[in-house]
Order: structure tokens, then sequence, then C-alpha cells
């Protein structure tokens, strides 16, 4: 895989609409082959989802960008990702200079994307565990994304943001889902915007899909 590879994927994303040159600088940088397994590496850098076991995908690159973009990410800042996953997207946090928290309910998951994380030098502070309850001992965040379709908005993670802090969340049934971008004003007040339309594996956990 090569520079020119990713820089085509940047600019592709560029032509969908994505402006935020942190967030285009930073995927432009992480090599998503490394996060992919090696019989789909040839399609590291097609703006598609791909499989990466355990019933799991690594999200589309537009959908990294479009999430992490609507995050408004600055350096510094303390992020909770809920999902770890395949760990590309905690990469591209760690790239932009966030101090990103990880949780990923599958244990194997959790092992494998650790290996990673430490075989690539990516800094991320990472936990097994129900994402929907977040991780209160590091909270308030300024920003929380979700990787994972949910029936609803899971109290536990609004109320681990910070005031002016930040929760992209996809929600909405278990096939597409609305993504929505939840803004904290005060401790009891909220700013929605929606975007549609997305499609998430389920967001497993107590207040998920239940485990269904």
């Amino acid at each position: 895989m090569s520079k020119t590879e990713r820089s085509i994927l940047v600019e592709g994303l560029r032509n969908k609409g994505i402006k935020d040159e942190n967030v285009l600088r930073a995927i432009a940088k992480v090599k998503r082959e490394e996060f992919i397994p090696l019989m789909f590496r040839h399609q590291a850098y097609e703006d598609i989802a791909l499989p990466i076991g355990y019933g799991q995908t690594i999200s589309q690159p537009y959908t990294v960008a479009k999430m992490t973009e609507e995050l408004q990410v600055k350096k510094g800042d303390k992020v909770l990702e809920i999902g770890t996953g395949s760990g590309y997207q905690a990469a591209i946090l760690f790239e932009m200079g966030a101090k990103v928290y990880s949780i990923e309910r599958r244990y194997e998951i959790y092992r494998n994307t650790q290996k990673l994380f430490d075989k690539l030098g990516i800094r991320v502070n990472t936990k097994c565990g129900d994402g929907t309850l977040g991780w209160a001992e590091h909270a308030p965040y300024d920003g929380i994304i979700v990787t994972a379709g949910s029936p609803d908005i899971p109290e536990a993670l609004k109320n681990q943001l910070a005031i002016k802090g930040r929760l992209v969340i996809p929600v909405g049934g278990r096939i597409t889902q609305t993504l929505k971008v939840v803004t904290k004003i005060s401790e009891d007040e909220f700013e929605i915007k929606n975007i549609p339309e997305f499609a998430f594996v389920p967001l497993i956990g107590r207040d998920g899909w239940d485990g269904q």
C-alpha cells in the first residue's frame, strides 16, 4: 500500500464534502491496511466497510471522516470511543492529538487490537466491557464517539460528556440509523443535530440492544 493510495482516498473524501483538514491529514497519515485482515488489504483504500471477523467491520473511511469531523476534535481533547473494533478510528483520533479512551465488548477483538496498538506505538487507554455504560472513572469527556448503532442515546454517555462536549452516535434500527450529534449545553440541556442515513453493526449492552 502506498502514500499515493491514501492521497487518492483523501481527495475522494474531500470531494464528498469532508472539510476538516485535520481529519484529512490524519487519514492521509494513518495506514488503514494495518487494521484490516490480510485477505482484504488490497481493498484498504476503497471507500467501503470491510469485515474484521467476529461479525464486526471496519467502517468505511467516509463514515470515519464524517463522524470525526462532527466531533470537532482539538489537540489535547479527552475522547471516549465506544467500540474499539479494528482500532482504526482510535488511531485517527490519536493522530489528531486526542487523549483516547476506548471500550470494546468482545474480548478477542479487545486483545488483538491492544496488541496492534502496542506494535504500532498508538497510545490508547483501552478496556473490555459494556460501552453503553461509558467509562465514568475518566469522565467528563470533550467528545464521545460511538461506532455501533443504538436504539436510543445511553444516559450514561450523556452524563459523562463535558459541558460544550459533543457525542456522535448512530441511533435507529438494527439495519440503518441516523447519525446524531449531541452537544451538551448544560447538565440537563442538549442540542441535537441529525444526519441521515448510516448503517452500523448493533450496539450491544445494557443500554443498547441488550445482547439480542
